[in-house]
């Protein structure tokens, strides 16, 4: 047999009903569920709604949001993740560039002082 029970707005007035619905062999519906419920609720520092189906819909409520934050913050730390890879990556095409011209100065000052040797050698002899 279900007790009937409104206004129930803490675990400990849910527990009362509970021991009163046993004193006349009945039970409250969904009694664990619903402390269970109820101790979330008071964690997250959530004031209960007085009934079973307000406070289990408030909780999916809070459950809800907290997902939709964690979300948004794995979101926010890939898209960081993907800035810093793409910094490196523009960092290394920069180091690279840097390089080449520094390489193909090296080159054509080599490249000139060969011609310049070669020049004077052919004088020379």
């Amino acid at each position: 047999m279900a007790y009937r029970v409104d206004g129930i707005e803490s675990e400990d007035e849910l527990r009362k009903a509970q021991a009163a619905a046993q004193a006349q062999g009945a039970s409250v519906p969904n009694y664990n569920e619903w402390a269970q419920v109820l101790k979330e609720l008071t964690e997250a520092g959530v004031e209960s709604t007085g009934s079973y189906a307000g406070d289990r819909a408030k909780l999916k409520e809070i459950e809800t949001a907290v997902e939709e934050f964690i979300s948004d913050i794995q979101t926010e730390q890939i898209a960081e993740q993907r800035r810093q890879e793409t910094q490196q990556v523009k960092k290394t095409s920069e180091t690279d560039s840097e390089q080449t011209v520094k390489a193909n100065v090296a080159n054509a000052t080599s490249s000139e002082i060969m011609a310049n040797y070669m020049k004077y050698y052919h004088l020379m002899s």
